[in-house]
């Protein structure tokens, strides 16, 4: 039986919806093939040394925001020696700086929000946002889960979110409030997932309340016409492609007058009871447990490959 490490918690603002994420995990884990093993981390040595400890054959990654999906911690266990599931350190950092995988999207040719840069306060030009026109979106660069993200209508709203977005990271994105659907793109292998309809209950976008409140938000798989629905696949895939994520992943996105948005990727999407790609998952037929099998087998799979090109080096 394979023991199985499910890492939840962090120093992130993600740490309660990552300590969801791993309950569901541990859950509906397969009691037939796994033996599972709670890891709840406070800080790096606590992974380091609980992981050591545990003796396990594999890290199922809870982890949610910086530190735990940014890349740091899939290197220390690639360090330990210990196989992890979902995609590499290159990937989770890409995907974690939101504006550096944009730069490397719009290069590519798919589609992301225009939108300003800001080093911290320094870089404050209201003018600037004045001439791209409000409303606008204001969020950190790294994090996720909606946290300090706000919707903003003027330039007396811009200044409080940004101090506010300030106070969770020094680099700020402002970008253009596009209306439109906000659809989710789960993808498994490569493979495109049923599409993910978004509508939030309460506000003009899909925010934490609405992502985390039972109630908060109506979603479910939609159709799409045909050559909007090809647009929208070629768009999650070129993107899940071109930042290397490897396993499973989420590409989040506005879709307006036929045309996808991409807003981010997500390396470790939420996986409690209420998230997207496991209602993503249950529309192809597969349940959360196999959900789970599977990106089991195929991160061994990718970790063997990677690690067996290292050792021909």
């Amino acid at each position: 039986m394979m023991k199985i490490g499910v890492i939840m918690g962090g120093m992130s603002t993600e740490r309660e919806v990552s300590l969801r994420t791993g309950e569901e995990m541990i859950r509906r884990l397969d009691r037939d093939r796994y033996e599972a093993v709670p890891i709840v981390i406070d800080q790096g040595a606590d992974l380091i040394r609980q992981v050591q400890q545990a003796g396990i054959d594999l890290a199922l990654l809870a982890l949610h925001g910086q530190y735990g999906e940014d890349g740091t911690v899939q290197g220390a266990l690639e360090t330990l020696g210990i196989p992890y599931t979902g995609s590499g350190i290159l990937a989770s950092s890409l995907c974690m700086n939101k504006q550096l995988s944009k730069m490397l999207l719009k290069a590519a040719g798919v589609n992301t929000p225009a939108g300003l840069c800001w080093q911290g306060m320094d870089d404050y030009d209201p003018q600037a946002v004045e001439r791209m026109g409000y409303p606008v979106i204001v969020k950190p660069n790294t994090g996720g889960s909606s946290i300090g993200i706000q919707l903003v209508h003027n330039e007396t709203e811009l200044l409080a979110a940004v101090q506010e977005s300030c106070r969770l990271d020094q680099t700020i994105l402002i970008e253009a409030y596009i209306q439109g659907t906000e659809i989710t793109c789960p993808i498994m292998d490569g493979e495109l997932l049923p599409i993910i309809g978004i509508r939030s209950a309460h506000s003009e976008w899909f925010d934490y309340t609405a992502k985390y409140e039972v109630g908060g938000a109506e979603e479910k798989v939609i159709e799409l016409p045909p050559a909007t629905e090809q647009r929208v696949r070629e768009a999650a895939l070129a993107s899940y492609r071109l930042l290397q994520c490897k396993v499973y992943a989420r590409v989040d996105m506005i879709l307006s007058e036929g045309i996808p948005y991409v807003l981010e990727v997500n390396t470790l999407p939420g996986m409690t009871a209420g998230s997207l790609l496991p209602k993503s998952a249950a529309a192809a037929g597969m349940t959360f447990t196999q959900v789970l099998d599977r990106i089991i087998d195929s991160s061994l799979r990718e970790r063997g490959q990677e690690w067996g090109k290292l050792q021909h080096v």
